[in-house]
């Protein structure tokens, strides 16, 4: 038995794959690539799989990782890169395979960046607007939780926050709280500057990497 990290790029229209249906992406594409899986003992057997930390609905990730275990121990990374790549949509690529390090629990943070549509708007402004908001005191944005909406004051997690423009847009590049113990999504930062600036634009959300709690890149 082989236990391996496969590491994606989950981007494009793949954003809009919920994370229940890139399990079954993923579990249909190791099937058409005969890559075999190890599975769990028991009266219902099923395949090993689990993802370090999901993404949202609508947001890209540049670095995800799906842990499995294989019943070949000796296929190559070079082959399961290349016969996954070949089974899965254009918009999901595996890019490295490497042994499992660190405990997807361990993970503490994430780091975003949010590129902002002016749309036909002064994009210099709008960075100065954002920039200056975000050094307010406080900036409170309505947070859904497993017992409802409650109002949260996200202002305590923007340290590690810059807002630039870049080739006309709006680049807002942040590392904010993610894992099971405490998350912020990147959503609610696009939620405090439509509600404090009134600034409902377009925006894409893209997860660059995540990290541990002494901010180590999860591995």
């Amino acid at each position: 038995m082989k236990n391996v990290r496969i590491w994606f790029r989950k981007v494009g229209l793949a954003k809009y794959i919920s994370h229940l249906d890139l399990n079954r992406c993923m579990l249909r594409a190791i099937h058409k690539a005969k890559i075999s899986l190890w599975y769990t003992q028991g009266y219902n057997p099923h395949p090993f799989i689990t993802f370090a930390l999901p993404l949202s609905l609508g947001i890209c990730g540049e670095r995800e990782s799906m842990d499995l275990k294989l019943e070949d121990d000796d296929i190559t990374k070079e082959e399961i890169i290349e016969k996954l790549n070949m089974a899965l949509p254009h918009d999901i690529k595996v890019f490295d395979v490497t042994e499992p390090v660190m405990k997807p629990g361990k993970i503490a943070y994430a780091s975003f960046i949010i590129k902002i549509d002016p749309e036909n708007k002064n994009a210099d402004e709008i960075v100065i607007q954002i920039a200056e908001l975000f050094k307010q005191d406080s900036i409170i944005v309505s947070k859904h939780t497993k017992n409802g909406y409650i109002d949260m004051d996200i202002k305590p997690y923007l340290d590690k926050t810059v807002v630039t423009k870049i080739k006309g847009k709006i680049v807002i590049s942040t590392m904010i709280p993610a894992g099971s113990t405490f998350n912020i999504n990147p959503n609610l930062l696009c939620d405090s500057i439509n509600k404090y600036l009134n600034l409902n634009l377009f925006t894409e959300i893209t997860r660059i990497n995540i990290y541990n709690e002494s901010l180590e890149e999860f591995k």
